[in-house]
Formats: C-alpha cells, structure tokens, sequence
C-alpha cells in the first residue's frame, strides 16, 4: 500500500483532472468491500488493499478539500489524507459490521488535521485539545458573527468567541493574530488603547504538555476510537448510514433529504437518529465499564 502506487496531485495539476482520474476507480457493494477487506486481513492481500484504498480516495479529496483554508498546498492535504487512508484500511476489521468509509473518515481527518498543525507555522500554535479546537474553529466562528476585520478582533467578538469556543480570551487573541498576520514579531503591539500597548508575546504562555502527558492524551484519543468503532457495529445498517449523515458528517444531512432517500418520514428519520445515538451512547459506556475506563473516555 505504498503512496506511490496511487494517483497523485502534483502542485502544478488542477483538481479537476486529479478528481476525473480517481473516478476511474470503481466504488464498492458491501459485500465487495466486505471480502476484500477479509482477504486482506487473513490472507494480507496486496491487491485487496490497493482496491479498498483507490475506491476511497473521493473520500479523502473531500475532506481534504475542507482544510484549503489553512494556506497549504492542496496536493500535501491529500497526500496526508491519503496516508490516513491506508492507516484505516491497515486496521479495519470487517465483522464489526459497518462500512469502511465511517470508520476511515477519522482516521483521514486526524492525519490532516495533524500535519497542517505540524506545518502551518514556525512558531508551535499548541498540541492541547483546547487550542487545536480554536485552531480549526476559529474562522467559521467569525464568519458566523460577521468578524470580518484584517487586524484584532473587536473585545466584543473575541469574549463571543471565547464563550462559543469554551477557550480563554488570551487565547483567540493570540490565535487570531497567528493565522490573520502569520509569523508576525513577538514585540507587535497587540491592541492599541491610546495610552499603552500591550505586545504579543505578553500574551503567549508555555502551556505544550511534557511527553507523559502527550503520551497519555494520544492513548485516550485511541480508546475513544475503539469504542466509537466497536459501539457503531451495535447498529444496523440504516442505523449507522443515518447517525453518521446526521452527526458524524462535516455537512450533515437533513431530514429532508434522508427522508427522501430511505422513502419514510422526517419524523421517523428523526426517531431513528435519536434512538440510534442512544444505542451508541450505551454500547460505549458498556464497552467502558467492560474495559475499566472511566466515563470521561468517551466523551
């Protein structure tokens, strides 16, 4: 499942013809996707993998097309969302009966999201889960709220901001001036008051956790996808299709839509939403209790 063995977006290439070359590549029927993902896992067939990989690789320009915002090279996003890719195919295990697509989503925005966090500036933005939530955040809050101004945000748009987002002020004020100026001086005046200026770096305190803690937050990080992964295969087919359009989805379906689809209410997509999530609640508290995990693991 070398990179090199798929299609690629060269910097000078357009989306277009990268988008009509990976269209070539069949999608798969559940059962299709079902026995080549067991050959790759009992026979560890080459082939198999290279199909389950080709036949998501719309999935990943999509998603990675989400993350254009951020200043990089369209290519790298997929080339990185593409590595996700494979990392799902590597691990994904076919009998907990959901599709390939739900389970490798996740694994296709966490090998993004980390690389534009590696890449996007010089100077570390913070590897909390607080500040890669402003991180990727940031900017839809303020088209939400019309903060449209090049330089610092008005004090009323960033205390609006820092309750919506459950972060500290310092914290937007810093970021904002991060992703709006780059990599600006630290000795930049951050606001100008007629009477003192307070400078950037005022602003910034050393909160990177030490490597146990990292450690820690990644393996918390994993035990929420495995009982994510193990709960979903609780759910039917219908179940797990609706649930992910409704809440696991960058643009989620309405209700309309999916009632026009599965050809049934809105009401009744509605209640197979909610009972669905339910079910997903309670299969990973379970797990949870199984495991000797705390409550917290899976929030």
């Amino acid at each position: 499942m070398a990179t090199n063995t798929l299609p690629s977006l060269s910097n000078e290439g357009s989306l277009s013809s990268y988008l009509r070359e990976i269209r070539k590549f069949p999608m798969l029927e559940p059962e299709q996707e079902y026995m080549l993902a067991k050959r790759w896992k009992e026979h560890n067939d080459r082939d198999a993998a290279h199909k389950l990989v080709t036949s998501h690789l719309r999935l990943v320009a999509k998603i990675a097309s989400g993350y254009r915002g951020y200043g990089l090279p369209l290519s790298e996003l997929v080339s990185e969302g593409n590595i996700g890719l494979m990392q799902a195919v590597k691990r994904f295990d076919p009998e907990k009966g959901f599709r390939l697509a739900t389970y490798a989503m996740w694994w296709i925005r966490a090998s993004i999201q980390e690389y534009v966090l590696r890449s996007w500036s010089l100077v570390k933005i913070g590897t909390t889960a607080s500040q890669k939530k402003l991180f990727f955040n940031l900017r839809k809050v303020k088209n939400q709220i019309s903060a449209l101004e090049e330089g610092d945000l008005h004090p009323e748009h960033v205390t609006t901001i820092a309750e919506r987002l459950n972060v500290s002020e310092a914290d937007v004020i810093s970021m904002n001036r991060r992703m709006t100026g780059a990599d600006q001086s630290l000795n930049a005046p951050l606001r100008r008051d007629g009477e003192s200026l307070d400078e950037w770096q005022d602003w910034l305190v050393d909160e990177g956790m030490d490597q146990e803690a990292r450690v820690a937050e990644s393996e918390e990080l994993g035990q929420r996808r495995a009982l994510l992964t193990s709960a979903m295969s609780d759910l039917n087919e219908r179940e797990q299709a609706i649930l992910t359009a409704r809440r696991l989805s960058d643009e989620p379906l309405t209700l309309e839509d999916l009632s026009q689809e599965y050809g049934i209410s809105r009401e009744r997509v509605r209640q197979i939403e909610v009972r669905a999530f339910e079910k997903l609640q309670q299969a990973m508290l379970t797990a949870a209790e199984d495991q000797g995990l705390t409550p917290a693991a899976i929030q």
